[in-house]
């Protein structure tokens, strides 16, 4: 059984991976990590996170905020860290492109830091199709967090921590 960190946990596809850790047991300990505190309540109050109480944690933060993604890592001995905090809504991202390359490209880097030092075991960041010949400022930004992760494993150096990316294709 593994410890995982879920950023941008309150989302669909970090409840619906939740939901699926719990409901076949595949999780000792599964930390959301999410600048939502509404989404983190609603969240507790359903009935498999709330029946599974004892395994689940809740951390405010921001993927903008390396200190406070290394110090939710540090606090629980972390296996498996699920990236799936973004900025996705195109209409969104074309008009807060700051905040776009904040949160989707630094927020990546920061990701990978704290998982480098907490000696992570494997993190899998999310991406999109929209990364492959991206011709908006989303996919770009997704394109350069891709980029981060796959090269994060050549400059890692005796680190044994794995990056991953997988598109959420259509």
């Amino acid at each position: 059984m593994k410890t995982y960190f879920i950023s941008g946990g309150t989302g669909s596809f970090g409840k619906e991976l939740s939901s699926i850790l719990l409901k076949n047991k595949l999780a000792k300990k599964i930390i959301i990590f999410s600048r939502d505190e509404f989404k983190q309540d609603q969240m507790k109050k359903l009935n498999i996170f709330k029946k599974n109480e004892k395994i689940m944690r809740y951390f405010i933060g921001d993927v903008r905020d390396k200190n406070r993604i290394s110090q939710a890592m540090s606090e629980n001995k972390i296996d498996i860290v699920i990236h799936a905090a973004a900025l996705k809504q195109v209409h969104t991202t074309e008009y807060n492109p700051f905040e776009t390359i904040k949160t989707n490209v630094h927020g990546a880097e920061n990701i990978i830091q704290a998982s480098l030092l907490n000696k992570v075991e494997k993190v899998l960041a999310l991406s999109t199709d929209k990364a492959a010949s991206p011709i908006n400022l989303y996919g770009a930004s997704k394109l350069l967090s891709d980029k981060l992760f796959v090269s994060a494993n050549t400059f890692r150096g005796s680190n044994k921590t794995i990056f991953y990316c997988l598109a959420d294709l259509p």
